[in-house]
């Protein structure tokens, strides 16, 4: 098997590798909700042992957790081995999906073909599923189908085609898709909700928004019973397209159905249709209807509070700030992300100071994507000093900034159009380059500086300038190109709904 998948991949070199990008907000899963379907068939569940300093050196995850590199796990899977310890298939699915859970797809796929190849444990129809959606992810659609040829004919049950499904449908390949599900359909292993929900999300993806509500119909008249998922994304598809009655039907059947159970999800995917549709009154009945469902869920207040932010309404954000420290007991980087961000975006910033104060005397790792809210909101405010300010205060107290908190600056003074603070300012941040190193600056901020600079007639500062720029825009890459931005200059807006859905399906 692992024969097959090495000529399927033997032309894969390893810059085309596809990288998986993880959201820095709880937001920000905009194109994953295929990849979080094949999830919902094969849960990952997070693999956390506790041990003592003693017992380390007996957890193979222990090993593995630390090594980057994909092609140095294997070597730590064998050292295991020769050590005379045990590996079993139990432990081995569990770190494959623990690695999977964080991302770090790549890893996960060694794991898998090294369970494979070893024979040291059964290699399961759900293992080769799995497998197959790793290939996907890691080396792209036409890999994993080359993988699924090569399988038996007892290996291309229901899971692995569901799995190369998935990987069409993550691809936005229609006719491939299309035409793998009437394969499907033909060999009987097309009569569940998983497989329509991952078709809905194609018709979504592609723009097909009508087909949608079709593929609702289709499984009902095939005895397919939908879920939360299937009428929610069909309730999202007649938000896009300003259908409100048709929206209000589907809520109205799904709270009918006797076998689904209607959560604070589906009433803040209404609450927010409406609020952009600036129909406050029918907003608020269905953030009243998703409060009432919250129960202790913190991600649910950080979307309530979210909601009541863009209405504009403080009072009420205070208030379920308030509720949350109380009902969830503990209140994460990402909850304070959320409330600053509402605060700025109303430009309460006085306030916003206020809960930054909060969060630095209980935090116990200093994550800068916290002040970088409160940056950001100076710079949109024009208190670029301010901002300034507070970062070197930051600094003082010991904290080494990321290199986004520097950009963050340097793009307010840019707009100021301060050019010399700008040009300090990102030096600054080149200088703490390593703090993240997947950071990239704005192309517009790299070439105002550089034509300052040549403006200033000063040949050498511009080359000192450009040449430490090859240390953060690697490779041929031209710096004056360098579209792979990580730095805020603003509030990015996220799709409310598209953060539902993934968050949904993630659980």
């Amino acid at each position: 098997m692992l024969g097959s998948l090495n000529h399927c991949c033997s032309s894969v070199s390893p810059q085309s590798t596809k990288p998986i990008s993880s959201s820095m907000n709880f937001a920000t899963l905009r194109r994953s909700i295929s990849y979080n379907l094949f999830q919902r068939a094969f849960p990952i569940r997070a693999y956390c042992t506790v041990y003592s300093s003693n017992s380390k050196r007996n957890n193979l995850f222990s090993r593995i957790s630390p090594v980057r590199h994909a092609d140095l796990i294997i070597p730590v899977l064998d050292e295991w081995v020769d050590e005379g310890r045990k590996v079993t298939s139990f432990e081995l699915q569990r770190i494959v999906r623990d690695l999977r859970s964080r991302k770090r797809f790549s890893q996960a796929l060694q794991v898998s073909e090294w369970m494979s190849v070893r024979g040291l444990c059964p290699f399961k129809s759900g293992d080769c599923a799995v497998h197959l959606d790793l290939i996907g992810v890691v080396h792209g659609w036409e890999a994993a189908e080359c993988y699924f040829n090569n399988l038996t004919d007892d290996q291309k049950n229901d899971k692995t085609s569901g799995a190369l499904f998935n990987c069409y449908i993550r691809e936005r390949l229609v006719e491939k898709s299309l035409a793998h599900f009437q394969k499907m359909k033909e060999l009987g292993y097309a009569h569940c909700t998983l497989v329509y929900n991952n078709l809905m999300c194609l018709y979504r993806s592609t723009g097909q928004l009508e087909q949608v509500s079709d593929v609702l119909s289709e499984m009902k008249e095939n005895g397919v019973t939908p879920n939360n998922f299937s009428y929610r994304i069909c309730i999202n598809c007649c938000g896009e397209s300003a259908d409100f009655s048709g929206m209000e039907k589907l809520l109205e059947e799904m709270e009918s159905q006797p076998f689904i159970s209607v959560d604070w999800i589906t009433y803040s995917m209404m609450a927010n249709v409406y609020i952009k549709a600036k129909f406050k009154e029918k907003a608020l009945i269905f953030l009243k209807k998703l409060e009432d469902r919250l129960h202790k869920d913190p991600i649910g207040y950080n979307h309530l509070i979210s909601h009541y932010g863009n209405l504009g309404n403080k009072e009420e954000m205070l208030r379920l700030w308030g509720v949350h420290k109380v009902v969830c007991k503990k209140q994460i980087n990402r909850d304070y992300i959320t409330m600053l961000g509402s605060l700025v975006k109303l430009g309460e910033l006085e306030t916003a100071e206020t809960v930054l104060k909060e969060w630095e005397s209980s935090c116990r790792t200093y994550d800068f994507r916290v002040p970088n809210i409160l940056l950001i909101g100076y710079c949109q405010n024009d208190l670029v000093d301010k901002a300034e300010t507070m970062l070197q205060d930051i600094v003082k107290k010991g904290q080494t900034p990321i290199p986004n908190s520097w950009a963050i600056i340097a793009a307010g003074y840019l707009n100021m159009n301060n050019m010399e603070k700008a040009f300090e300012c990102m030096k600054e941040a080149i200088a703490v380059r390593g703090q993240n190193p997947a950071w990239r600056p704005k192309p517009h901020l790299v070439s105002s500086i550089s034509k300052w600079l040549g403006d200033q007639q000063d040949a050498r500062e511009v080359e000192a300038f450009l040449s430490s720029l090859k240390t953060v825009v690697t490779g041929n890459e031209d710096v004056h190109d360098a579209t792979r931005n990580t730095e805020a200059s603003g509030i990015e807006e996220e799709s409310e709904n598209e953060e539902i859905l993934s968050y949904e399906q993630s659980k």
